[in-house]
């Protein structure tokens, strides 16, 4: 171990200590998270108009204060883009990370303060170097850099906004440009193709140990490395890379590209959960398929099954909820869009299950993310194939024919045949969902495949201005707009 690395693991030592503390202490840390937020909210026009300053528990505050979603939460957001103060936090709010969404709106602005910036997004990115740390006490990740790519932003009526990659990196180079690639100028340049060419001038000589990011916008950047260099795997321009901390979309369908692109058993990922909205959880122990949730981020958290609201104590294992946070961001009682999954109340882990809104019930089929992830990993292994990106639509019935779901795919590697693929994905399906395989014997064809050439999905996530492909609609919206953009779909049934 280097002296760089053992320098770093003790300094973690204390935040080491704070993580075991809320593994051991769940409900009495969740307890200090929403105490701290009514004293800071108490002042706030938000705090006034549901009077925070006599709430004294979590009951009082689930009768006043109702639940939000970015439609419903709007007006607040607004005010404080005018430059409005002590809105739903104090002071000004001049940082907006800027995503995409299911909502009525073609981008949402999500606050993000002083605070959040500090003791949620950038503790969530030292809490994933701790751990890691902590996990592999041999490694020399620290004697290198990181080579994270994000988005971009830009200045708007006095406010700082854009992907929140971008906004994080702009705010956070004093602290972190000594040990992150590329520098902030070239990491927030707003073409992706321009800056990934920057990329390859800048970062080619770096010793590069580790990488950060959206997997889909990684993938394609090494893939311009590769064609940059002339080199056959990343390995071979970046020697020292070990770890790749990824989150955004499920990794899944970029595992088996990846470890093609880094062909190396000491390659090590770890899944994050860090969205717009804040910092929630991460993968601390690499044997597990689950993340830690953590509580300690200035989130106090809810979690929603139907019409029924509980608090983390509240919580089954097993079972899927949408997530609610009221956080150091100025949101409150504000549901995320996200679904997750106990898969353990001691301490408490989670796993991405799908969002609230990306499903497909049209036939009673009741097919979410995670089943098609499943089943899509399962045809891939059978026949061969890697998939790049895929979504998901209907087929409406009609009185000649019946419904059928479309899945729209790019290959990363084809399959050894289309009919093949087809039929093993329709075979998955079924089992592992069984609503869906009820319907394939009444209602629903085998699904339609449609393909598309390689790079298609990038330049419509870039052209709608989107960091993730929306996986399972419940309508043909994007369906049909990601088919008629561009060129280049092939039908297959």
């Amino acid at each position: 171990m280097s002296l760089k690395n053992t320098l770093f693991r003790a300094w973690f030592s204390p935040r080491m200590r704070a993580i075991d503390r809320f593994r051991r202490h769940p409900h009495i840390v969740q307890e200090e998270m929403f105490r701290g937020m009514l004293e800071r909210g108490r002042e706030t026009a938000f705090g006034k108009e549901y009077g925070l300053d006599s709430i004294h528990t979590v009951a009082q505050f689930e009768e006043r204060v109702p639940t939000f979603d970015y439609d419903s939460f709007k007006p607040w957001v607004e005010r404080m883009l005018r430059g409005e103060r002590n809105v739903t936090w104090p002071g000004r709010v001049t940082l907006y990370a800027r995503s995409s969404g299911t909502t009525s709106d073609r981008s949402k602005y999500i606050p993000v303060t002083r605070r959040s910036l500090w003791m949620n997004h950038t503790k969530g990115m030292r809490d994933v170097a701790a751990l890691y740390a902590a996990s592999h006490p041999r490694s020399r990740v620290f004697d290198g850099k990181t080579l994270t790519l994000g988005g971009s932003c830009s200045l708007e009526q006095g406010n700082l906004v854009g992907d929140l990659s971008a906004v994080l990196i702009h705010e956070t180079k004093v602290f972190s440009g000594w040990f992150r690639a590329p520098r902030t100028p070239t990491a927030i340049i707003p073409d992706f193709y321009e800056k990934v060419d920057a990329i390859c001038r800048e970062c080619i000589g770096e010793k590069i140990t580790a990488f950060a990011g959206v997997p889909s916008w990684n993938l394609e950047m090494m893939r311009r490395v590769l064609e940059y260099t002339g080199k056959e795997n990343i390995l071979e321009v970046w020697p020292d890379l070990e770890f790749f901390a990824h989150g955004g979309v499920e990794f899944t369908p970029y595992r088996r590209s990846f470890e093609e692109l880094l062909p190396s058993p000491d390659m090590h990922y770890m899944e994050t959960y860090n969205a717009s909205e804040g910092f929630f959880s991460l993968a601390d122990d690499p044997a597990r398929g689950d993340m830690l949730l953590m509580l300690d981020y200035g989130t106090f958290y809810e979690f929603r099954d139907g019409d029924n609201i509980v608090p983390l104590e509240g919580v089954v294992q097993g079972k899927a909820y949408a997530m609610l946070i009221t956080s150091n961001n100025g949101l409150w009682r504000y549901e995320i869009g996200d679904k997750v999954e106990f898969t353990s109340v001691d301490p408490y882990r989670i796993r991405f299950a799908g969002r609230t809104r990306q499903y497909i019930n049209v036939f009673g089929e009741e097919l979410i993310v995670d089943n098609a992830d499943r089943a899509l990993r399962r045809a891939c292994t059978r026949t061969g194939a890697m998939v790049a990106e895929y979504s998901v639509a209907p087929c409406y019935m009609s009185l000649e024919k019946q419904g059928a779901h479309e899945w729209i795919v790019e290959f990363e590697r084809r399959p050894d045949s289309l009919e093949h693929f087809s039929e093993e994905l329709d075979r998955a399906l079924r089992e592992v969902n069984s609503d869906y395989d009820a319907k394939r014997l009444t209602t629903l064809e085998r699904q339609h495949l449609s393909e598309v050439r390689r790079g298609h999905f990038l330049e419509w996530m870039r052209a709608r201005g989107k960091n993730k492909v929306p996986r399972l609609m419940n309508d043909r919206r994007v369906a049909d707009d990601i088919r008629t953009f561009g060129e280049g779909v092939t039908e297959y049934r």
